[in-house]
């Protein structure tokens, strides 16, 4: 399994000459994570990752078909997300603020980075996370790691900043 910092290592400099800025274009509802709480996160094509709470997170919950949900810690959480209203007893709907940097796994880049088809790599969050041919690898704009979004959910969450 590849660790984070190598994949970091390897997508970075991509990244940075061929990656896309994106931003979300539609809102997430999210709540406080329970401290060892584990959320798996399911997209169209099956499990992706699964990770643990620590206090203070928050799961987010994408207004996606799949209604994927992930763990994300407080500091990112506030970064990325805005609060706007509450959206039934104990969730919220936030509006996104962040934006990424990503790239497509195309059979060519697949082939640059020396990557089959279909891997595993190190989740930010220590927690293995599959990625396949034609999703898409992201980044926050400083570049401090890369995750994989679900090609299906990438289109559906995701537009071109402007």
């Amino acid at each position: 399994m590849l660790e984070q910092k190598n994949l970091l290592e390897k997508i970075r400099p991509l990244l940075q000459r061929e990656g896309t800025v994106f931003q979300k274009k539609k809102n997430i509802y999210a709540r406080r994570a329970q401290p060892g709480e584990t959320i798996q996160t399911v997209t169209e094509d099956g499990l992706e990752t699964s990770n643990s709470a620590e206090a203070g997170d928050f799961v987010v919950r994408n207004q996606t078909k799949a209604g994927e949900a992930y763990i994300m810690p407080a500091d990112k959480f506030a970064q990325r997300y805005a609060p706007l209203y509450q959206s039934d007893g104990h969730w919220l709907e936030y509006r996104p603020k962040g934006r990424i940097i990503a790239l497509e796994l195309t059979p060519e880049l697949l082939a640059a980075l020396e990557l089959p088809n279909e891997f595993e790599f190190v989740a930010p969050w220590g927690d293995p996370m599959i990625a396949k041919m034609g999703d898409y690898l992201g980044s926050p704009e400083n570049y401090s790691e890369v995750y994989r979004i679900a090609r299906k959910e990438f289109f559906e969450t995701y537009a071109p900043a402007v």
